[in-house]
């Protein structure tokens, strides 16, 4: 198995402490922005650590794969940015119990975490 991709060693930890028997961390990534702090992306499920958990706790929230049922990045195509559809920082997963807006730290990162995800969906 591939080393785990990840930005920052105190994140990859926290996701490794919080991995079951068996599983294995594919990529971890810091993100920008309000509520989420990190999303682990795990041979099982995706981890994310939520600063603004139910308004008022951190949190780890774990998403098995089988409840996501959509992920999606935005499309900045266009005549000023010259970006392609993964040219965004930005992607979002959909699951039983609501949604995430994830925004990580260049398009590049979106594009694995992106591409990493929706492997284990089909």
């Amino acid at each position: 198995m591939a080393e785990a991709i990840y930005d920052r060693q105190d994140q990859l930890q926290k996701v490794a402490e919080a991995c079951l028997p068996g599983e294995t961390i594919e990529a971890v990534f810091d993100m920008k922005g309000g509520g989420t702090g990190f999303v682990g992306i795990t041979s099982k499920r995706v981890i994310v650590y939520d600063k603004e958990f139910l308004r008022k706790n951190k949190a780890v929230v774990s998403i098995p794969y089988s409840r996501i049922t959509s992920i999606a990045t935005d499309d900045e195509s266009g005549l000023f940015t010259g970006r392609g559809f993964f040219g965004s920082s930005k992607v979002t997963i959909t699951f039983s119990g609501g949604s995430y807006e994830f925004e990580f730290r260049g398009a590049d990162k979106a594009h694995v975490a992106h591409n990493l995800i929706l492997s284990h969906m089909v």
